[in-house]
């Protein structure tokens, strides 16, 4: 999840994608989302919750059959849809860190009640492990673990091709901001190493989650890294960062919120409790200051008495929003009826 900006004015083409997959480009609260067809038809992330009929409809219109859900990782912009296509078949894959904590129904699932982001309830069939090798249509990918935007992280490598799944981890303007409360103060230093790590693989084409893909990836990766080192040497940086992109977020899947309700829901969330707490100052102070300032900068706009995100975005309904937080899903052996209610 990160707030997004214009892309790179660069004057190089975009790289040549393979005819065996397809890719959207979503705009916000959406992931872009990765379709591969063949023996094993596989997507890699599937959208927001208030999109998942959108997501499965586009499913359907190139497969007939779904064998396997990948996510990067569990927010709610990339695991919106699993629930539904659970429901169809599909199985689902995730990072092991994230699977095992799914299985175990843990009420921080998905970070779905820490950012008030809703996430239908959905398990995990397929833990993958740093290194192992899936087959996804009909090629083979490997798992390359990249703790940092979150410990369960993941990108996904096909050699041949050198083509690159990174997720949130970065994108053609922006990397994933990190979580120095819930994931400890070297949370930034870590999802620069997995940067590092990325760079590594010097891929011919990247596939981010969030924007276009990048024209020249190695300038790409390389500016990356310089933001991701100076969210390292600035954890106060890092702090607002997150808390821009997750106020941004907030506003784009309510439809804004009206101006005289902005702090007091800001009081109530744990995030900016968290955030504040780390900067050193009280939630009334630091969400008055966060609504100012991004006021000022033109990330928040003011319209019919409301605050929105700037960025484009696509409206949510609001019936979303009332999706239950991982404490009240069923466990997830009592999942089939639920499965069964959605698809009712």
């Amino acid at each position: 999840m990160a707030q997004p900006t214009p892309p790179s004015s660069s004057s190089q083409p975009p790289p040549t994608l393979p005819s065996w997959l397809t890719w959207w480009q979503r705009p916000f609260p959406d992931a872009n989302t990765l379709f591969l067809p063949g023996r094993h038809p596989a997507l890699v992330d599937t959208g927001f919750v208030g999109h998942a009929e959108e997501t499965a409809a586009w499913v359907r219109a190139r497969t007939g059959r779904l064998d396997l859900v990948v996510n990067t990782h569990w927010h709610s912009d990339h695991v919106g849809a699993n629930a539904l296509l659970q429901a169809h078949g599909a199985g689902i894959a995730a990072g092991a860190p994230e699977a095992e904590a799914l299985a175990r129904r843990d009420p921080g699932c998905c970070s779905a009640e820490y950012l008030d982001q809703p996430v239908a309830p959905y398990t995990v069939d397929l833990a993958l492990a740093d290194g192992q090798i899936v087959r996804l249509g009909d090629t083979d990918w490997a798992v390359v673990r990249t703790p940092g935007h979150t410990p369960g992280h993941l990108a996904l490598w096909e050699p041949e091709e050198r083509l690159l799944v990174v997720g949130d981890a970065l994108s053609d303007y922006d990397v994933g901001w990190v979580n120095l409360a819930l994931d400890g103060p070297d949370a930034a230093a870590t999802a620069l190493a997995s940067l590092k790590r990325l760079a590594d693989l010097a891929p011919r084409v990247i596939l981010p989650s969030h924007g276009p893909l990048p024209a020249d990836p190695a300038a790409t990766l390389a500016a990356a890294l310089r933001r991701a080192q100076r969210l390292v040497d600035d954890p106060d940086g890092a702090v607002w960062y997150g808390a821009r992109r997750i106020f941004a977020f907030a506003l784009m899947i309510r439809g804004g919120i009206p101006a005289g309700e902005v702090e007091s829901y800001l009081h109530a969330r744990a995030w900016l409790t968290d955030a504040a707490a780390l900067l050193a100052r009280t939630p009334e102070a630091l969400a008055e200051e966060l609504v100012a300032t991004m006021l000022r900068s033109g990330a928040v706009v003011r319209r019919d008495g409301r605050l929105h995100a700037a960025a484009p975005h696509t409206p949510v309904a609001a019936g979303t929003m009332r999706t239950p937080y991982p404490r009240a899903w069923p466990a997830a052996d009592e999942l089939s009826g639920v499965v069964d209610r959605l698809t009712s």
